[in-house]
């Protein structure tokens, strides 16, 4: 690796983070390969020890280092996280509608081969108390008041497929997925949400059937991706 560049007069820990980063996102070193000890990077970054080890924590939190007590320090993943999600929450309603289509689906499929009865009845419970919380406004059905259960449900659908990768990338997505959701239920031209719908899909998992899994899954996020795409096109006619 070719020396880094010395710490400016920004705060040392910040600059000796940027820099870390950049030489992880350039792929200095391979995920799995271990990065240089803290006094050759001290010396590199021209800072002292306890600035380095301050960078390494914060970059070991952010899921990009993972420290082996006593073999050192190992690249984790060459890209940052908290950049992914920031990039994740900027995205709009149709963007996270058309990722939650792919990893939803997915997981239904998945979820017809692998789910445990204990799966189903998860599913069935966050929808009997979304059914619950619509029945006691019914002003507000399907709306806002629901958030918290339909993810609730959507994730329960994902877990079912007992895959951890997919389970944690669709929990780190929950943030926006969450948003996205109060955003369209706040919208009085998005659709109600349809319980049927919903109880389709565990019908489908619990028959064990991918094909139908994924078809009802599609289904369930067909009208409100339909919706948002007409409000989208009438919002560029106004302009």
């Amino acid at each position: 690796m070719e020396g880094l560049q010395a710490a400016g007069r920004r705060s040392l820990v910040d600059a000796a983070i940027e820099q870390l980063r950049e030489q992880l996102a350039s792929g200095v070193w391979a995920v799995g390969a271990r990065i240089p000890t803290e006094h050759e990077l001290a010396e590199r970054l021209q800072v002292g020890r306890n600035t380095v080890r301050e960078a390494i924590r914060v970059l070991v939190h952010a899921g990009m280092l993972v420290s082996r007590q006593g073999e050192g320090t190992f690249v984790r993943s060459t890209s940052d996280p908290a950049a992914v999600l920031r990039g994740v929450q900027r995205s709009g309603v149709r963007d996270v509608l058309e990722v939650r289509a792919a990893l939803e689906t997915e997981a239904a499929r998945l979820a017809a081969e692998r789910h445990t009865p204990e799966d189903v009845a998860r599913m069935r419970a966050a929808l009997a108390r979304e059914a619950e919380v619509m029945a006691a406004h019914p002003e507000r059905a399907g709306r806002e008041a629901t958030v918290e259960h339909d993810l609730e449900f959507h994730t329960a659908v994902v877990e079912a497929a007992h895959n951890p990768a997919l389970t944690e990338v669709y929990r780190y997505f929950g943030a926006s997925v969450r948003e996205s959701m109060r955003t369209a239920f706040g919208d009085r031209d998005m659709p109600e949400v349809v319980i049927a719908t919903h109880a389709a899909l565990v019908d489908a998992i619990e028959s064990r059937d991918p094909e139908r899994a994924e078809a009802a899954c599609r289904a369930l996020l067909a009208e409100p991706t339909a919706a948002v795409e007409q409000l989208l096109a009438a919002i560029a006619a106004r302009k």
